[in-house]
Parts: structure tokens; C-alpha cells; sequence
């Protein structure tokens, strides 16, 4: 009975160990499909993160993309503009250079930018030629009041009004000490940079003729 205990005892661990054998027949089959499970997972996570980075690269190309093309749009247009307006002479550059002479208020108002695309304007009894700042004095400039007119009353001032501007003569008797200083150093900032042409005459006063030597002798002297 012990040994027939044992046998079946033995018989028992036998088909325990067949069992067992079934067991772990099935068990490896059951890690198997584990691993396998554990692999399809692993392959989908590789999947999802290999797919997030080329998602996150192509917003950052995209982004790239972008920020070139706002600049493009930003500067290359610009330059694009400058480049064919580059071509285009200014008004200035296509005019013969005055010849100096002098004007009286009607004749200087000819000379607004409008009628003419030469600007010229008054300061201090001074006429000079400022069509190269077309873009400050011509008809759309922020000064394109003082076009064909004495600015020596609004720049000494500080004033773009019309109330800046008289149809007769100006002769500036009313202003103080401190605006005709003003009046004085707008004069010699548009000596320096715009060509003089001669003055700007009183009521009743005649023209003074000028030779071509002084004429020269006066251009040379801006130059």
C-alpha cells in the first residue's frame, strides 16, 4: 500500500508532472503569445514615437517655412519695390540745374511741384532749388505746404498751417529775437544742402542780372 501510496503517489507526480508537462506546454505558449503581445506593443509605442518626432519635424519645417516666407513677403517686396524704383530717375536728377535769377512772390509760386516738377521755396529772402527733397517738399511731403512760397514764417514758428503762409510780402517785422535766430539757421541748413537761385524780391523791387561767371561762381561754392 506504501509503495502502491508511492506509485500513485508517483503515478499522482506522474500525471502532476504531465500536468506539469501540460502546463508548461501550455505556459511557454502563454509567455510566447506574451511576448508576442509584448512585442506588437512595443512595435506600436516605436510606431506612435518614431510618428510623434516626424509629426513635431514637419511643424518645425512648416514653422521655418513660415517665418521665411513672412520675411519675403516683409523685405522681399521692399526690395523688389526699391529695385524698380531704382530705375527711375528722380525729378531732380532729369532737370537742368537752374540758372540763378531772382523772383517775386507770383513767380516763386510757380515753382510748387505741381505745375512744374521743380520745388522751389523762400527763407529769409533767400530762393532755393529743392526738388532732390521732392519727397519732403513736393505736393505729398509733410512740408509740401511751403512749395512755391516764403517758409521762413512757419519754420520759424514750428508751424505747417496755412495761417504760416501770406500772399504779400512777409518781411518778418513781428517776430522776436529768438525766431529770427531760427529763421537764420534754417537759411544756412538750406544753403548747405539745396542750391541757392537767387532772391526772393520786395514789392517794387527790380531783378538783379547776373553773368553766367557769377552763376558758376555760385554753384561751385554749394558743390
Amino acid at each position: 500500500m506504501a509503495a502502491g501510496d508511492g506509485d500513485v503517489n508517483l503515478g499522482t507526480l506522474g500525471s502532476g508532472s504531465e500536468s506539469s508537462s501540460d502546463g508548461s506546454s501550455e505556459s511557454p505558449s502563454g509567455a510566447g503569445a506574451a511576448a508576442e503581445g509584448g512585442g506588437w506593443s512595443a512595435a506600436a509605442l516605436a510606431l506612435l514615437t518614431g510618428g510623434g518626432e516626424m509629426l513635431l519635424n514637419v511643424a518645425l519645417v512648416a514653422l521655418v517655412l513660415l517665418g521665411a516666407y513672412r520675411l519675403w513677403v516683409r523685405w522681399g517686396r521692399r526690395g523688389l519695390g526699391a529695385g524698380a524704383g531704382a530705375g527711375e530717375e528722380s525729378p531732380a536728377a532729369t532737370l537742368p540745374r537752374m540758372k540763378k535769377r531772382d523772383f517775386s512772390l507770383e513767380q516763386l509760386r510757380q515753382y510748387d511741384g505741381s505745375r512744374t516738377p521743380r520745388i522751389l521755396l523762400a527763407v529769409n529772402g533767400k530762393v532755393f532749388d529743392v526738388t532732390k527733397g521732392s519727397k519732403f517738399y513736393g505736393p505729398a511731403g509733410p512740408y509740401g505746404i511751403f512749395a512755391g512760397r516764403d517758409a521762413s514764417r512757419g519754420l520759424a514758428t514750428f508751424c505747417l498751417d496755412k495761417d504760416a503762409l501770406k500772399d504779400e510780402y512777409d518781411d518778418l517785422s513781428d517776430l522776436n529775437a529768438v525766431q529770427m535766430e531760427s529763421v537764420r539757421e534754417w537759411e544756412m541748413q538750406f544753403k548747405e544742402k539745396y542750391d541757392y537761385v537767387g532772391r526772393l524780391l520786395k514789392p517794387g523791387e527790380e531783378p538783379s542780372e547776373y553773368t553766367d561767371e557769377e552763376d558758376t561762381k555760385d554753384h561751385n561754392k554749394q558743390d
